[in-house]
């Protein structure tokens, strides 16, 4: 752990959330630092929240195209009028492009459209659920939030690094910037000693709300420690995860709105959550101030720190082979045990 300044586990702790909650904040970046006249990104879940956030942050330090990236494109040129606003003759574009993270298909003919850019330097992966009582998934048999919060982003992911890679190169490398969360490191993941892992979740033996969500962001760091070991950072595109910390107005916890522990919950991110503007400076470093030392690492407050706990132990090694596996047998119509061989070489 020689490049942290502190451990997984005092990483992990309450007291250093609610430390980073209250006593400290994301760092913001000028255009004078960066400027990203001339370059394309896609943000996901970008109609509101902190998604929204970032995209105007990413307009703010000069993008040329950026493209939404959202389920309901209605609302997606809503966000659109917000962030262009009355700006006339402006030299950059934007555009809403329909991304359905419940459907393999969308991510698939998502990809396809992206294939036909002149370029894309920044993709945002911001979009994400959370479900009050189980959901299954109609046409993959999955949990609702395991299937977008992680299958469906592990799908996207390695079907994006082909197209960041043939767009860039290892000296400007593409960036792919997945959310992450403090939560991951809370995650009770009762399903860990289940084999096949997969399965176990689409059955409500263990379903709690707020375990899954917290389960899910621990897949997803949990992957992106296997996948470090399958793709190069000198491939011409680094991928990194990111926490925007607790945000109150992300609209992320819409599910329990109205609800008694909606309320409770509401109340809390109030008093110790931050605005999504803040939150979105976390995504927003990570896609333009981290280059290849942050590959397949996790950013927080600017800084390269620990994922879970769970990631660098013995167990945690051996469950990340056996999600790998299990994660390119679920994605095998899309061939992406062939993308991985050849990113590899």
């Amino acid at each position: 752990m020689a490049e942290f300044n502190v451990t997984p586990e005092q990483r992990a702790s309450q007291g250093a959330f609610f430390r980073r909650q209250l006593f400290s904040k994301p760092p913001h970046t000028s255009r004078r630092e960066v400027d990203l006249a001339g370059k394309t990104a896609i943000v996901t879940g970008s109609n509101t929240g902190i998604g929204l956030e970032c995209s105007r942050q990413l307009l703010g330090l000069g993008v040329s195209k950026l493209i939404l990236a959202v389920r309901s494109e209605a609302k997606g040129e809503a966000a659109k009028k917000v962030l262009v606003g009355k700006k006339a003759g402006t030299t950059q574009t934007v555009e809403v492009w329909k991304l359905d993270l419940s459907s393999y298909k969308s991510v698939s003919d998502f990809v396809v459209k992206t294939q036909t850019l002149d370029r894309l330097d920044i993709v945002v992966h911001n979009a994400g659920v959370v479900k009050v009582e189980q959901e299954i998934n109609r046409s993959t048999g999955h949990d609702e939030v395991i299937q977008v919060n992680y299958l469906s982003t592990a799908l996207l992911t390695i079907l994006l690094l082909p197209v960041l890679k043939e767009k860039n190169s290892r000296q400007k490398p593409g960036r792919l910037v997945i959310v992450s969360s403090d939560v991951a490191s809370w995650a009770q993941f009762k399903e860990k000693t289940s084999n096949p892992l997969l399965p176990a979740f689409d059955t409500n033996q263990f379903f709690d709300g707020q375990d899954r969500y917290y389960t899910s962001k621990l897949l997803g760091q949990i992957f992106l420690s296997e996948l470090e070991r399958h793709v190069p950072s000198s491939g011409g595109v680094v991928v990194n995860c990111a926490n925007p910390g607790l945000c109150y107005g992300s609209g992320l916890n819409r599910d329990s709105n109205g609800t008694g522990a909606g309320l409770i919950f509401g109340a809390f991110k109030r008093v110790v959550g931050r605005s999504c503007a803040a939150g979105a400076w976390s995504l927003t470093n990570a896609a333009v101030k981290h280059g290849e030392e942050s590959h397949c690492k996790y950013i927080e407050e600017g800084k390269l720190q620990p994922m879970s706990p769970l990631v660098y132990t013995d167990e945690g090694k051996q469950i990340a082979k056996l999600l790998w596996k299990e994660t390119m047998d679920e994605l095998a119509f899309a061939k992406v045990d062939d993308i991985i061989e050849g990113l590899s070489k």
